[in-house]
């Protein structure tokens, strides 16, 4: 099945239990606008509600993951409230009841990696890399990162990795704990797929369990988080250093941010 999208495409797919979410917008680098977050909530939901989807499994096209938001797209309607397109993905991702597998198939930047926290299984092509520029573009991070990140590596990584804002290769994902497995490029799929095939058979309620538990200690300072983090993402986006990175970008040239204190 394709959801063909005024501004997007989101192709799924449904085989044997799983659900395969793939973003399909290769010309914008499978950057995400408000239409192809509001169906990836839609399709998280329904995943949810469906008993005969058992895995949901993430994947982008080509030599994409995603490159992150649409800036463009979020400047000229920024998200009002939470049932907002950006904030109900948001919150479909992060309380999904059903396992995430995510098959990383080259550029993942801004929450095309911060999305990955939320999934159960990650696995990346050996030449994927991964980049979370927030605050180089003047913005705050987003997702629940700063929550989740320093959970699972500590907080010098967390902080290098949030702060400098530099691309980072998928060895050093693993390492830091981002992604399950390494894969050939041109294994990834199979590997990807196979995997999310194995969680399938599994008992579907224990499956369910388990993750609900694994999440129990921090899953409503994750929501806390998520809230203020995109409150605090809005209010940066009309700031001034903002403004410079995105006129820095549109004119390909370093931005200069010293006048700013």
């Amino acid at each position: 099945m394709t959801i063909n999208l005024s501004n997007g495409t989101i192709i799924t797919s449904e085989q044997d239990g799983i659900l395969t979410i793939r973003f399909d917008r290769p010309e914008k680098k499978n950057a995400l606008n408000r239409a192809m977050y509001s169906a990836l909530a839609d399709e998280l939901e329904r995943a949810d509600r469906t008993d005969s989807i058992r895995v949901i499994l993430l994947t982008g096209s080509q030599d994409c993951f995603s490159s992150g938001n649409d800036l463009a797209d979020f400047i000229m309607a920024p998200p009002e409230g939470t049932d907002s397109p950006v904030f109900r993905f948001l919150t479909a991702i992060s309380t999904a009841r059903k396992p995430l597998v995510a098959a990383v198939n080259g550029t993942a930047v801004g929450v095309g990696v911060t999305m990955l926290l939320h999934c159960d299984l990650v696995y990346a092509a050996a030449g994927a890399t991964f980049q979370m520029p927030f605050v180089s573009l003047g913005l705050c991070p987003e997702a629940g990162s700063t929550l989740l990140l320093p959970r699972m590596m500590g907080h010098q990584r967390a902080a290098e990795l949030l702060l400098m804002g530099e691309s980072f290769g998928a060895g050093t994902a693993r390492e830091v704990g981002i992604v399950n497995q390494v894969c050939k490029d041109g294994e990834l799929m199979a590997i990807a797929r196979a995997k999310a095939e194995q969680l399938a058979a599994q008992p579907a309620a224990s499956v369910r369990l388990a993750k609900a538990l694994l999440k129990r200690d921090y899953g409503a300072e994750l929501q806390e988080t998520i809230a203020e983090e995109g409150r605090l993402f809005l209010d940066r986006l009309g700031s001034p250093e903002a403004a410079e990175a995105l006129k820095a970008f549109m004119e390909k040239r370093k931005p200069d941010f010293s006048r700013f204190s």
